[in-house]
């Protein structure tokens, strides 16, 4: 007999997804294929995964069940479904057409399934075999499998056939039967299926409609509607032992499977979660193993869960020694760990040792261990003495005796607690610690409590006297000492803030606040100092746990706690103890083993995110964030107040304002910052003066606080800045070089030997408070920076001089030795504050480069002040994961990487790429910026769709070891081209993808029309090509593994070209190519000390076959005649 030959697979147009170097899958499409009716044709038509192999396959007899994808997937422990049988048949479409199609057609125990292919992974149409009501022949080589609304029509090669598949259906269709009547199953109306884990519509990408989607045990179910998932006849179903689930945005998330990925979204986040949660335990189910529990089942009671009787429970609970299903675990591990350990049988393995499995077996078969279990469960002692010293306990008299299984038993019953009566009770108690006993009584004066902030002073005639008691954490006022009925009380356990406010702020002289969970303000006041101290002393030992106990060492302003999230853990917030003294806010967190101060001062970044009904408080430290909620709206919105108050610039004097990362005062910062970016080349800076009337609002701010103040070139003039930085340094009390240094400073100006000069000059910095030294230094740097620039200015180092010595040393001007020792210290910068030449060179490389740009006109008329504050967000782009930072001209990718990831507290772990990178959303790629590349004009050229973002560079091993494996440093190969008509204004006739041949060598791009053409049709500098991995999808690209080539030309036009490669491999090697040419091999740091450790030269074992070497003209010639003839180079060998 002829073998009949396969016919084609129908080409299925698909959805593409932006590429990445993660991606190995490809997207679901709905296009119809013309072969069912029109109701199904965006079902039936969901195009499949193959082997991707380019081995040829034989054709099998059609009663053998031939191999499949999905039959076994390596790996997982989920049993194999047995096949019965599989092949070729004709199928006809519904509705009476005479068209018949040729299907694979798969028959298992519980379905019948039909493919396009023999290679598909998912079935067009699947029908549960406990559907079926009968199969009947119709006619020459037909037969219909008939369920109860549709009738499925089949036409084999030969009567013998169709005997055979008729005779393999009844018989699944019997032991199906005799199955269901053993189990009893009939859930959801269909016979024999099993109950979901979750079950509901869902949107998948390429479909009009939504689908009904079933996670079944190890399995999700794709069906058309509910109704069809009632009558057991789906689309197909996704093994997940080979599936994974990941979250894509707010709503959506994929299932990616080696063969498709499947793009889902749901109505809601909430939703999104929860199915994310059911695929997972999906994942899990499919990775388990059931040979614990066949064993548990053999003893017959534990066949069915001790709660609610359903059959082969699959979890137990290890210290009460029951088994219990899926449903009754959710129930147990709610009364919590103490009453019920919960632990699955199937994926728990470590847990279940050959003890544990005895004890639970014995527990339903021997009466000893059931006594032990009736005397725990009555409220005996587990760690009872026992009355015999050489075995104490329980557990030992067990060891003693040699009683394993009640040994066991005891172990997993150590920390259980018996259930009481009133365990429905609701906690009153934050926390599970017995709070210390504290009493104290006397006379207090109290107002009226309050559900607002007190913005106004209170009087002292609103004050009342009352007996007050604090004991057994109860704080009672009484009218007077003798009442024995409390006017009112405040329990320990709902105070959630204690306040100080300054003193004489209130009608009494010393006040404090207490702030409880129930939006109420207590306001009490006493004349005595020590009593008032006392008091809060120990209103706060009353409701501070001992794990914030070292607050209370020191005094406070601000004492309570407040919900948090700190470092990557941003999914939940915690809540932590804070006390507030002074500019220090000290915290104590529930994982932490110590109080963790934060400098306010000091912040980078202080603000308010969310809407008025939930607010944040953002607190940026230069190691890590803080974010602090309010839940309880009045306590925090004091809190808010006070550390707003406590976060800004207190004094007169330098140490009492605002500083910045290396002690430097952020008025002088800001200032400093922004003449250094928009005045090096304005004519008289420093020595012309601004208007007075904006000199002294801008001061004002900057003094108020000057975190908040940004400057920016049109809205402030330089001369307006310049003035308010002289204003502020010529106002302070103590002068920058301090009274009682002053003179010291001026005397050294008159020593004539230089040497003997500078060193007398270095002496008297260390004198310096710190704070001083730092802003000394930063002024001096920047006047040095300025005098560089004199050519253009008309402000050298004596006429600096004459302007800033009087201003810091606060004299008429008559005094010439002001001038002298400012002229000096510029002059001998370098030596006096010991700069070294890789500080001068960042120094010179940043005023360069904002000097370029603005003579480039690239600076935008709307730029902050030499901050460059940038927003960079760590692993994705959400608001509680941006960080906002300074860039300097010099800052390299690597150093801000290392500041992103310093600034969270992200520890990097061997093989750990971190990088930065730019995303573009319009374009839909992104770009991995080189660890030398320079931050700041990359910044300057961001548009209002791109960000910056650090995050693990996942293909980065991968492209090193191809790197260092590989021979030559050219790349060529055929790749889809297509270019940007809308820029170009040429292009290719149709606009789409066409196939090209590329060769990249160290010098240029160049595109070839074929492999055989000799002359480039494009030729493209490599140096200057900037290549974003990604193309977006409204191009319709052929593969999801491309990427997009900009080139900017010498008039600053921007032309874009889109390639696409067809496997991810060929996109990594390719882009590791890029990389390779553009940075001189340099690829990632060589020292492991950078970013992530250096990868070791690895040469691969294996070399290419056909290993094409030499000139460029010899590689085309050498692949074109491998297309010919692809044995010709193999026959000399």
């Amino acid at each position: 007999m002829t073998k009949k030959e396969e016919p084609p697979p129908s080409r299925v147009p698909r959805a593409v997804r932006v590429a990445s170097l993660l991606s190995e899958g490809e997207e679901l499409s709905g296009d119809d294929r013309g072969d069912e009716e029109e109701d199904d044709h965006a079902y039936e038509g969901v195009p499949n995964g193959g082997w991707h192999t380019s081995s040829l396959s034989l054709s099998l007899p059609s009663t053998i069940a031939a191999p499949h994808p999905m039959d076994g997937p390596p790996g997982g422990s989920t049993p194999v479904t047995p096949v019965i049988k599989a092949g070729w048949l004709d199928k006809n479409p519904p509705q009476g057409s005479y068209i018949y199609q040729k299907r694979w057609v798969r028959l298992d125990t519980d379905h019948l399934r039909y493919f396009d292919s023999n290679k598909d992974a998912y079935s067009k149409r699947f029908i549960s075999v406990a559907c079926i009501s009968h199969v009947a022949a119709i006619g020459d080589q037909k037969f219909e499998v008939i369920t109860n609304n549709r009738t499925f029509a089949f036409r084999a090669e030969s009567d013998v056939e169709r005997k055979e598949w008729m005779q393999a259906l009844q018989q699944a269709m019997a032991e199906q039967r005799a199955r269901a009547r053993l189990s009893s199953a009939y859930l959801l109306g269909v016979p024999g299926s099993e109950q979901p884990d979750r079950a509901g519509s869902l949107e998948l990408r390429g479909f009009k409609n939504k689908l009904y989607v079933a996670v079944v045990g190890d399995k999700v179910q794709l069906y058309k509607n509910l109704e069809e998932y009632h009558l057991g006849i789906g689309i197909t179903f996704i093994d997940m032992s080979v599936g994974n689930v990941k979250e894509v945005d707010r709503r959506s998330f994929d299932l990616t499977t080696p063969y498709r990925i499947f793009s889902f979204s749901a109505d809601s986040e909430l939703e999104k979660e929860q199915w994310l949660e059911a695929m997972q335990g999906a994942i899990a189910e499919a990775l388990s193993t059931s040979e614990v529990a066949e064993r548990i089942w053999a003893a017959a009671p534990n066949r069915f869960c001790a709660d609610c009787g359903a059959p082969q429970p699959d979890w137990a609970s290890i210290n009460l020694c029951v088994v219990i299903c899926k449903r009754c675990a959710g129930e147990h591990r709610g009364l919590g760990a103490g009453v019920s350990k919960v632990r699955s049988l199937k994926m728990d393995r470590k847990v279940w040792t050959e003890t544990l499995i005895e004890a639970l077996c014995a527990a339903v078969t021997t009466t000893d261990l059931a006594e032990t279990q009736a005397l725990l469960g009555c409220g005996a002692g587990i760690n009872c003495f026992s009355g015999d010293p050489e075995a104490p306990t329980p557990l030992a008299l067990a060891e003693q005796a040699g009683q394993t299984l009640q040994m066991e038993f005891l172990r997993n019953n150590r920390t259980t607690e018996v259930p009481r009566l009133d365990s429905m009770k609701p906690l009153e108690k934050h926390y599970s610690v017995v709070l210390p006993t504290v009493s104290h009584s006397g006379f207090l004066y109290k107002t009226a409590s309050a559900g607002k902030l007190l913005q106004d002073r209170r009087a002292r005639e609103e004050f009342s006297r009352r007996w007050c008691v604090l004991g057994d954490g109860v704080l009672s006022y009484f009218e007077n000492e003798r009442a024995v009925t409390p006017n009112g009380e405040i329990r320990a356990s709902e105070i959630v803030c204690l306040a100080v406010p300054p003193p004489d702020t209130h009608g009494f002289e010393h006040t404090f606040e207490v702030y409880t969970e129930g939006e109420r303000l207590y306001l009490f006041g006493l004349e005595s100092a020590e009593q008032a101290h006392e008091w809060v002393k120990c209103i706060a030992k009353a409701f501070v746990p001992p794990l914030a106990e070292d607050l209370l060492a020191r005094d406070f302003e601000r004492l309570g706690r407040l919900p948090y999230k700190a470092g990557l853990s941003l999914q939940r917030a915690q809540e932590g103890w804070f006390s507030l003294s002074g500019s220090e806010l000290r915290a104590v967190f529930p994982d932490g083993p110590c109080e963790e101060p934060l400098q306010l001062r000091k912040l980078q970044e202080l603000s308010i995110q969310g809407d008025s009904e939930n607010q944040v408080l953002v607190l940026v430290e230069r190691r890590r964030t803080l974010y602090i909620q309010g839940e309880r709206r009045l306590d925090f919105m004091g809190w808010l107040g006070a550390i707003q108050k406590a976060a800004a610039s207190m004094g007169d004097t330098l140490s009492e304002q605002q500083l910045g990362d290396s002690d430097i005062p952020v008025i002088v910062y800001r200032c400093v910052d922004y003449i250094t970016q928009c005045g090096l080349t304005s004519e008289g800076i420093y020595r012309k003066c601004g208007q007075t009337s904006k000199t002294q609002r801008l001061l004002e701010s900057l003094r108020q606080d000057a975190r908040s103040v940004h400057l920016k070139e049109g809205e402030q003039h330089v001369d307006d800045v310049s003035s308010a930085l002289k204003r502020f340094l010529r106002d302070l009390p103590d002068g920058l070089f301090t009274r009682a240094q002053r003179l010291t400073w001026l005397e050294a100006s008159e020593i004539e030997d230089e040497e003997e000069k500078v060193s007398r000059y270095r002496e008297l910095l260390v004198r310096l408070p710190p704070v001083n030294r730092a802003t000394v230094k930063a002024l001096i740097s920047h006047l040095y920076c300025v005098q560089c620039f004199s050519d253009t200015n008309q402000m050298n180092v004596h006429n600096l001089a004459i302007v800033f010595g009087p201003t810091l040393f606060q004299t008429d001007g008559q005094d010439y030795k002001a001038g002298r020792v400012v002229e000096d210290l510029i002059n001998h910068y370098v030596v006096v504050f010991s700069v070294d030449e890789e500080e001068l060179r960042k120094q010179r490389e940043e005023i360069t480069a904002i000097v370029k740009m603005r003579v480039a006109g690239t600076a935008s008329g709307t730029q902050h002040a030499g901050d460059f504050i940038c927003t960079v967000y760590l692993e994705e782009k959400k608001a509680e994961t941006e960080q906002h930072i300074k860039i300097p001209a010099s800052m390299t990718a690597e150093e801000l990487t290392l500041e992103i990831l310093d600034r969270r507290n992200v520890g990097i772990r061997e093989k750990d790429y971190w990088t930065c990178f730019e995303v573009n959303e319009r374009e839909e790629a992104e770009r991995p910026l080189h660890f030398a590349e320079k931050v700041l004009p990359i910044l300057h050229g961001l548009g209002t769709d791109s960000h910056l973002v650090v995050k693990k560079h996942q293909a980065m091993e991968a492209m090193l070891l191809y790197l260092a494996s590989r021979v030559g440093d050219t790349k060529h190969g055929m790749m889809k081209f297509r270019e940007d008509r809308s820029l170009l204004g040429l292009g290719l006739p149709s606009g789409g993808f066409h196939d090209r041949y590329f060769i990249l060598n160290s010098s240029c791009l160049r595109l070839y029309k074929e492999v055989r053409s000799h002359r480039p049709e494009k030729e493209w500098p490599v140096k200057s090509l900037k290549v974003y991995l990604g193309v977006k999808k409204k191009l319709r690209p052929p593969t999801c593994w491309g990427f997009t080539v900009v080139h900017e030309t010498e008039k600053h036009e921007k032309q874009q070209w889109y390639l696409c490669c067809d496997t991810q491999m060929e996109l990594r090697e390719w882009f590791a190519t890029f990389l390779f040419v553009q940075h001189d091999g340099l690829v990632w740091p060589s020292e492991p000390s950078r970013v992530s450790r250096a990868v070791p030269e690895v040469r691969l074992g294996s070399v290419s076959l056909i290993p094409l070497r030499g000139s460029e003209n010899e590689m085309r010639r050498s692949v074109a005649a491998f297309t010919a003839d692809p044995l010709s180079l193999l026959r000399n060998v």
